[in-house]
């Protein structure tokens, strides 16, 4: 909802307003956040509109006011021509968390189109493009044209969302970073939801982490977040479901970006790790269920066919997907102190010893390296002897290992009994 000229708002008012507990109307929600996004509503008033969210929360149908709003700010994409029926997956960032790459192919593969809009890498957290920048001649910049010609030959494409798909978040996120109030579910469920609903696919499903490597650290906070996005979907008209998965252990046996589409092709080829491939078939069996393809996701991935639907998607964007991927310049190997069962794995440690190794940014300006990361060796549950190689960190620049050894200074237990197993998948949320 666009506000009409009668409809004009004074921004002290709508923070009074907030601050004092109240519910915003969704003319005075519509005003502010267009108000902002054009430069009329200044940085310091909505730093404290967001910290007035942030401590007072929103009613669903605030957020969703706001989430309409920041779409309104741009353009919408439209995918129901397709001779596909479309569907799109989200993660909120982990340690190793690849499953875009195979994912993507694989519900190609089933008869799905899949418009995946990407970002990259800040912190810990890894990023698809990142990864998918480290195959030669890969681009992750696509016109929307493009990516309707690839979506109709091939069935998926991953790429970086154009700067006219709700602009009002770019502003509204850079400013939450740097005034506290990152960690508002309301304004990180409208941030992440109204790209997706601008995307314009017809099915979502949101991959929630939960864990040290996750941005929500526990149960709660995940279920909340994701039961505040699910009804954010649902009152936009768009099928929406959850994924609530634990993070407290890296995925896969690999956290960089290179490494991680080498382990990526592994899947493809009925290989790579068993969560890796466990959490790719689910995630895939939800978006196809969205989708209303009644096809099986585990005999796609057997038969080759996502491995073909991977190839024509990394040629669609220039790369090659034969090419040999860059590999790190230097190696350092860190041992089990220890002989036993490794109990834990520490996934937010390794995450920031990949960012310091250089696969990671702290600023969206910095450069990646693309063969830098940590190759794993061990996961909980596996017995270990005392000197065997426990992970190989990887970089172009030795000077890093020495704080990316500290980032790993208690990371991980070695115990004469195996611990209490924890599932991959830990719940569903559903409208």
């Amino acid at each position: 909802m666009s506000p009409t000229a009668a409809q004009v708002f004074d921004a002290v008012d709508v923070i009074i307003a907030k601050r004092d507990g109240a519910a915003l109307s969704p003319e005075q929600i519509a005003w502010v956040v267009e108000a902002y996004t054009r430069g009329a509503v200044a940085e310091e008033q909505m730093s404290s509109l967001a910290m007035a969210i942030l401590l007072n929360g929103m009613t669903r149908a605030e957020v969703f006011a706001w989430t309409r709003a920041m779409i309104d700010t741009g353009e919408r994409l439209d995918f129901t021509d397709l001779a596909r029926p479309s569907v799109d997956k989200h993660s909120t960032g982990g340690v190793g968390d690849k499953i875009t790459l195979p994912l993507a192919p694989l519900v190609a593969a089933c008869g799905a189109a899949v418009p995946q809009l990407s970002g990259r890498g800040l912190g810990h957290t890894g990023g698809t493009l990142d990864k998918l920048e480290s195959i030669p001649g890969w681009r992750a910049r696509v016109s929307t044209e493009r990516m309707r010609e690839i979506l109709g030959e091939v069935g998926a494409v991953v790429c970086a969302a154009g700067d006219r798909l709700a602009p009002a978040d770019r502003k509204l996120y850079a400013l939450r970073d740097v005034t506290g109030t990152v960690e508002s579910i309301p304004l990180i469920a409208s941030s992440i939801m109204s790209k997706k609903i601008a995307e314009g696919t017809g099915g979502l499903v949101l991959d929630v982490k939960v864990g040290s490597g996750a941005f929500m650290k526990t149960a709660e906070r995940a279920r909340e977040l994701a039961e505040t996005m699910v009804a954010l979907g649902t009152d936009a008209g768009l099928s929406t479901v959850a994924v609530l998965t634990d993070m407290s252990t890296p995925l896969g046996l690999t956290v960089g970006n290179a490494i991680e589409v080498a382990e990526s092709v592994e899947v493809l080829t009925g290989g790579g790790p068993s969560d890796v491939v466990e959490l790719t078939l689910t995630l895939a069996r939800h978006m196809l269920q969205l989708a209303k393809v009644d096809v099986d996701p585990a005999e796609v991935l057997a038969s080759g066919r996502a491995m073909d639907s991977w190839r024509a998607m990394i040629t669609a964007q220039g790369g090659d997907p034969a090419a040999a991927l860059p590999v790190a310049r230097e190696s350092q190997v860190v041992l089990a102190p220890d002989s036993g069962v490794l109990t834990r794995l520490d996934a937010l440690a390794v995450g920031v010893a990949a960012w310091r190794l250089g696969a990671g940014r702290a600023r969206k300006e910095d450069a990646v390296q693309a063969g830098a990361g940590i190759r794993l060796h061990a996961k909980p549950g596996d017995t270990v002897t005392a000197g065997q190689p426990l992970m190989t960190l990887l970089t172009d620049t030795p000077e890093r290992f020495e704080r990316a050894a500290q980032a790993l200074l208690g990371s991980w237990d070695i115990a004469e009994e195996p611990a209490a197993s924890h599932p991959l998948v830990l719940d569903t949320v559903t409208a």
